[in-house]
């Protein structure tokens, strides 16, 4: 069952919390028959100065934020370029700060200082040394989904693949490897944008209004796996050793 993050947030502040029923693992198959959904809210691309302080100012008053980025792909070992996109996105509204145009605001430094707001990220600790290279900051109450998610249950790292577990719905990753330093836009590439931060706060929301498993059930799950990976790699040799012989 689909709920909406207002849904959500509701359970989440009254600790009315749903039972787990997440699976661990889900293929790539499995995402491909689900139905694709993307961010429906406000879409705001912030690429001149002048549009720093309302978008600040609309930031600094919630207390959960999705948060991710985007930076033009390499194809070549040992080449990495600067964030070029920075997402941050609450239920109805996302706003998309394009780093090539305007820096990296100090103003959007202090929101991922201040602890009073919950930022939430996959693989959060890349995208915060990305865009400590463009501005110095310390991070607060910056939370990664990589690191809670196994408390639930599920034993994925991806975000397609987390989104789809709880949800049961699809999103798309077609853009990923677009530029992110062209000089506009498209629509494409700004609801792909949006919907990866939407999606971190979907999914934050969801499992904070979710019973976790106990650290008993955690640790029998992540042994499970363990052993389950040795069995793999076993299987693997094995066949490498048949075709040789």
């Amino acid at each position: 069952m689909f709920f909406a993050p207002c849904m959500l947030y509701l359970l989440y502040v009254m600790n009315n919390l749903l039972p787990n029923t997440f699976s661990h693992h889900i293929t790539k198959t499995a995402i491909q028959e689900l139905p694709l959904t993307h961010f429906e809210g406000e879409v705001i691309v912030v690429d001149k100065p002048e549009m720093i302080a309302d978008a600040a100012a609309y930031l600094r008053q919630q207390t959960i934020l999705g948060v991710d980025t985007e930076a033009r792909p390499s194809f070549q070992r040992g080449i990495h370029y600067p964030t070029a996109l920075v997402q941050i996105s609450t239920e109805e509204r996302c706003y998309l700060f394009r780093l090539t145009h305007v820096g990296f605001p100090v103003e959007i430094a202090e929101i991922f200082a201040n602890p009073a707001i919950c930022k939430v990220g996959l693989a959060f600790k890349d995208d915060l040394t990305g865009l400590r290279r463009r501005r110095d900051f310390k991070p607060a109450n910056c939370i990664d989904l990589q690191s809670i998610v196994c408390k639930y249950g599920i034993m994925e790292l991806g975000l397609q693949k987390i989104f789809a577990i709880i949800f049961g719905k699809k999103i798309s990753k077609a853009q990923q490897l677009t530029n992110w330093e062209n000089s506009h836009l498209t629509t494409e590439q700004a609801r792909y944008a949006s919907t990866d931060a939407w999606a971190t706060l979907c999914i934050y929301l969801a499992l904070k209004a979710t019973k976790p498993l106990s650290k008993k059930e955690v640790d029998a799950l992540k042994q499970a796996e363990k052993e389950a990976q040795i069995l793999r790699q076993q299987a693997a040799i094995a066949k490498k050793q048949e075709e040789k012989s």
